[in-house]
């Protein structure tokens, strides 16, 4: 049993999904309502360590299937950790990336079976989803241009992270009650994040 809501924050690279969870999370408290923020890879102790393995670039030879296994590892950790005892305490979870940007990245960037990708889901997250999931969409080169290249993730080739925005968008194609998407490749932060508080509100 749930009693709180689980939003998710997802886009490409330079996207400003950080910024948007960020900024969002303010907005909710100045509320009234009891928020937790947190991300993905990360937000435990056990998924930052993972994080810190996944993101660095010395590790530029990962194999993809050790890649996707580290995603979920994280992610098993902060759903029993902090996402679910947060909701069943009537917490807003707002959380930056989650399944879909596996779904994303190594379904669609590295090309692994999405079937595969779903079974997996299951056992990480014990079948949880989202009540909402805003995708914050950007041109890839623009995205890129935006963010640069900081981690392991970023430094994967231009048309990696095209079939990535693809990817999110076939998403959202496919679930349009839960993904909500926003272009922000010419937007203010502003006009943005006005359009993903009118997204939260329409679901809190």
């Amino acid at each position: 049993m749930r009693s709180g809501k689980f939003i998710t924050i997802e886009g490409p690279e330079g996207s400003g999904k950080s910024t948007h969870s960020r900024l969002l999370c303010v907005y909710l408290r100045r509320n009234g309502h009891r928020v937790v923020h947190t991300r993905e890879p990360g937000g435990t102790t056990i998924s930052e360590a993972v994080r810190q393995i996944l993101l660095s670039k010395k590790n530029k030879g990962m194999a993809d299937t050790c890649e996707l296994l580290l995603f979920m590892a994280a992610r098993a950790q902060i759903v029993e950790e902090v996402i679910k005892p947060a909701l069943k305490k009537g917490y807003i979870v707002v959380c930056d990336r989650f399944h879909d940007a596996t779904v994303a990245y190594q379904g669609y960037g590295a090309g692994m079976d999405l079937r595969m990708i779903e079974s997996m889901r299951k056992l990480a997250t014990g079948g949880l989803k989202p009540d909402l999931t805003v995708l914050l969409d950007v041109e890839s080169r623009i995205g890129l241009r935006r963010g640069g290249a900081h981690d392991r993730m970023e430094t994967k080739s231009p048309g990696f992270h095209k079939r990535v925005r693809n990817g999110y968008l076939k998403l959202a194609a496919k679930e349009p009650r839960r993904v909500k998407v926003i272009c922000t490749t010419c937007s203010s932060v502003y006009d943005v994040q006005e359009r993903v508080r009118e997204a939260v509100n329409n679901v809190i």
